[in-house]
């Protein structure tokens, strides 16, 4: 798969904490001049971004046409220039730093079926990046391998670890200008049912996606097409060595499974991917979820010891999955309905996210912290959960007409677990697009000139880059245990310690404006000031507790650097 050219790009730690908002860094700022990390990465508190490619930001409007694809979609499902270098240009002006944001999951960019279909919903092309073609190679919609790279390295340079969206489930669908794969390599039926783990699992997601025999164990080839097409390419001798080396080093049997898993795994190995986010993930046999950790896990050992100046720190490889319907009320097992139960945490996944959070943010803050809080110490102990509050195929959001842009910050940015930003969320992103059929409502273009010229826009971005970057900086927030201090205005404690680090804030919400009191003592014994964040002020404490006056009604407090 190497097909990029190579280029020296020293990456550094940077420090997460420090980032304030009157106080920007020169995103340009030297890279190679390594920055000392004290606040420890955990992936159980990031604080993780998710976009669609396509639709975030156009970096390179040249690359906006590829394959001929110019049949008419309907509404917000053709391709609308999103790219790599978009989101590069982001990293690099800092908007994730602003925003706490420390892990980018971004929809797949390899390349996609060339040919567009209508499942119901208008003629669409495959802009979402789910309907693969060819995993070896980028879509060039989205960009290059050069830009992938450079992507990878800049995000690492900012402390931001970057998730790869993998498919390991379906193809793309069938066609003029996408044959097929066999039927020694995928199904085109039955379609499933999702009554049982059967009816689940080996079926056909719907109908024209074909479902890969991941359970298979019969040897086979490769498929016509893509033969031709590395030929065609010039690179077919170079893609059949590797993969005569990965069968023969592993003592893999050439099965549909274990091809797509050396190609997803590839970037890993030579890019540095940090983490997989898994699509469709009950839609596969557990068994080759195993796999694919232990080889994703093989493969980020070989780039860290063939990278060594390019390694944040010694956390391992992370994996999240998509167990559609996932909820954390029914413990760690996912029930198929006809009593087979998956744990899958116990294979492979580290992580899993939460379908669950969304409703539970309708009630009140100390009902949802405290059970999440529960929920890490009891049932979840040992793993971990990504919370949303919107995402690009949950047609039922917890804020669909956005009037509670504010509140969904803090709720999702204050909840124990990881917390997933959808891409707009931030900037109250319209869910509500005119004309759109089905999850295309779901994914307009990103709101960049609301953020330019909106009051309203603007007041709601700096309170969630308030709230993320705090969150950022202390990683009790997303792991620590939870203490509430005073329920009338409702203010706790975050604490954690991992090894010689410990971290202890206190957050106050439902404040009064103006004048606020209250007792700090059990979190800050000896504290003889604090630092309330959120109105970047220094407070006193005096017998226990802070004073202070502020136009806001929420307060978070940490230790004075």
């Amino acid at each position: 798969m190497k097909n990029y050219t190579l280029y020296p790009l020293f990456i550094l730690l940077f420090l997460v904490s420090a980032c304030k908002e009157e106080k920007k860094e020169d995103p340009t700022h030297d890279i190679s001049k390594k920055e000392v990390v004290t606040t420890p990465f955990l992936w159980e508190a990031s604080n993780m971004y998710f976009l669609l490619t396509d639709r975030f930001n156009n970096g390179d409007p040249t690359n906006d046409t590829h394959f001929e694809r110019s049949e008419k979609t309907a509404v917000l499902r053709g391709f609308e220039g999103g790219d790599l270098k978009g989101i590069t240009s982001k990293i690099k002006e800092g908007y994730f730093k602003e925003l706490g944001v420390n892990a980018l999951w971004f929809t797949p960019v390899v390349e996609q079926v060339h040919g567009a279909v209508d499942e119901g919903t208008g003629v669409t092309y495959g802009y979402h990046g789910y309907w693969a073609k060819d995993w070896t190679q980028l879509d060039p919609n989205f960009g290059t391998m050069d830009n992938l790279k450079e992507l990878i390295d800049l995000a690492h340079a900012q402390g931001i670890r970057v998730v790869m969206d993998v498919v390991l489930n379906h193809t793309g669908p069938v066609t003029a200008q996408d044959p097929f794969w066999g039927t020694d390599w995928a199904r085109e039926d039955p379609n499933c049912e999702f009554s049982t783990y059967e009816n689940t699992t080996a079926c056909s997601l719907v109908e024209n996606l074909p479902d890969i025999l991941t359970e298979s164990t019969a040897e086979v080839e490769l498929p016509e097409l893509l033969v031709e097409k590395w030929k065609a390419e010039g690179r077919y001798d170079q893609e059949m060595q590797e993969l005569a080396t990965f069968f023969t080093e592993n003592n893999y049997k050439k099965t549909p499974r274990n091809y797509i898993i050396k190609w997803l795994t590839d970037y890993v190995r030579e890019l540095g991917i940090d983490a997989y986010r898994v699509d469709t993930a009950k839609h596969v046999d557990e068994a080759s979820w195993v796999v694919l950790r232990a080889q994703a896990d093989k493969a980020f050992a070989t780039y860290k010891k063939a990278n060594p100046d390019k390694v944040l720190d010694d956390t391992d490889f992370f994996m999240l999955g998509e167990v559609y319907n996932y909820s954390v009320d029914g413990g760690r097992a996912f029930d198929f309905g006809d009593g087979t139960k998956v744990d899958y945490f116990a294979n492979g996944f580290d992580n899993l996210i939460n379908f669950q959070f969304k409703y539970d943010a309708q009630g009140d803050y100390k009902t949802l912290f405290a059970k999440y809080d529960s929920i890490n110490r009891t049932s979840h102990k040992g793993v971990s959960i990504t919370n949303y509050a919107t995402s690009h195929d949950d047609g039922q959001p917890f804020d669909v007409n956005r009037e509670k842009a504010k509140e969904t910050g803090t709720k999702l940015l204050l909840t124990p677990g990881i917390s997933q930003i959808y891409y707009g969320d931030e900037s109250a992103r319209s869910l509500v697009i005119e004309g759109t059929q089905g999850d295309a409502t779901l994914r307009s273009y990103m709101n960049w000139e609301d953020q330019k010229n909106s009051p309203k826009t603007k007041e709601v971005l700096k309170h969630w880059r308030k709230l993320g970057q705090f969150r950022a900086n202390h990683p009790a927030i997303g792991a620590g245990k939870h203490t509430v201090i005073n329920n009338t205005s409702y203010i706790f404690s975050r604490h954690l310690t991992v090894g010689e680090y410990t971290d202890h804030v206190i957050v106050g919400l439902n404040l009064p404006f103006g004048k606020k009191e209250f007792k700090v003592d059990k979190a800050f014994a000896k504290a003889e000031y604090l630092i309330e964040t959120y109105s970047k002020q220094k407070v006193r404490v005096i017998d226990g507790k802070v004073s202070f006056s502020s136009p806001f009604d929420i307060a978070l407090l940490e230790m004075g650097k």
